[in-house]
């Protein structure tokens, strides 16, 4: 078991609603979300993959999997991050987002680094 203390990083999302984008009527909505990535371990690690599970308001389920982020495989140093923009796009208004990166550290030790869960939702359908 890796030493948790080395291989640390922090994920921080943010969604946001495409509404010029979308197209209810079409149970089109897009949607935006922009991620920081912060390395808070002790060695420089490096983002190999992305693994996204995807779950739209009717429950169905989309896995994404794919070398990197926005075409990049960034290399952080200890207390560096990396700010990427990325889009979904679900047949319905609500949804929500997770999944892990799969790092490995400067010493060859991989590990994994977990997203979060966030919702995807349009303007005023969640109270």
């Amino acid at each position: 078991m890796p030493d948790p203390a080395k291989y640390r990083i922090e994920v921080t999302p943010v969604a946001q609603f495409l509404g010029d984008q979308s197209d209810p009527d079409a149970g089109r909505y897009l949607f935006a979300y922009t991620i920081t990535i912060r390395n808070i371990g002790e060695l420089p690690a490096q983002l190999i993959s992305r693994h996204w599970i995807i779950t739209d308001a009717n429950e169905a389920v989309q896995e994404v999997r794919g070398l990197g982020v926005v075409g990049k495989q960034p290399l952080l140093k200890p207390g560096e991050s990396f700010l990427y923009t990325s889009g979904s796009q679900l047949n319905t208004p609500v949804g929500t987002m997770r999944g892990t990166y799969q790092m490995v550290a400067e010493d060859g030790t991989h590990f994994e680094a977990e997203i979060p869960e966030f919702t995807l939702a349009m303007p005023r359908v969640l109270h």
